[in-house]
């Protein structure tokens, strides 16, 4: 299986079908090339890798950052499976404030390319997750932002999932004043 990248409907999200190597040994999972990715015009410069790791029905989001610090990111799943939602904040899209999910897990090898100018939130479906993110851009404390995860069009399959004080407390979508201008 090659590394395959595919739009979605919301510009500038791309899912990527993750090449594996498989043997009586285990797996090898390739996950970011430069190559393809330029291919499809995306030009994605790496600056931090980080993960999480949450527990079944913990949702995380939808996080930011916001300009001039804002960040694209490339997300996966090492372990573990979620929901992952991705939000358009971007003013002048023609998807701004629409949705586009897709399960994501280590056993499906399926990652998300994400723009400047959508946030991210997720859901764990399974008893734990670990989620991998590559960055286009370092974390800053003083740009990151959320917007409340039950304030988008987006109908989650659960009523109160476990979440942070941080993300319980974030402004809802309506009344939401992008930082971002451009489509893509």
């Amino acid at each position: 299986m090659a590394l395959k990248i595919e739009k979605t409907p919301i510009e500038g999200v791309h899912v990527i079908s993750l090449e594996e190597f498989s043997d009586a040994r285990g797996r090898f999972v390739k996950i970011f090339n430069s190559d393809v990715f330029a291919k499809h015009a995306i030009h994605f410069p790496c600056k931090e890798t980080f993960f999480s790791v949450s527990l079944k029905n913990v949702l995380r989001g939808f996080h930011y950052q916001a300009p001039p610090m804002a960040m694209e990111k490339i997300v996966w799943v090492a372990q573990g499976e979620v929901l992952d939602v991705v939000l358009d904040i971007r003013k002048h899209s023609p998807t701004f404030g629409q949705c586009f999910s897709k399960n994501l897990s280590d056993s499906n090898r399926t990652a998300l390319y994400l723009p400047k100018g959508v946030a991210h939130a997720f859901l764990v479906l399974s008893e734990s997750s670990t989620m991998v993110y590559q960055v286009g851009e370092v974390f800053s404390p003083s740009h990151d932002q959320g917007i409340r995860w039950d304030s988008a069009n987006f109908k989650w399959p659960i009523a109160q999932p476990i979440l942070s004080e941080k993300d319980k407390n974030w402004p809802g979508f309506q009344g939401f004043v992008s930082p971002f201008e451009g489509k893509a």
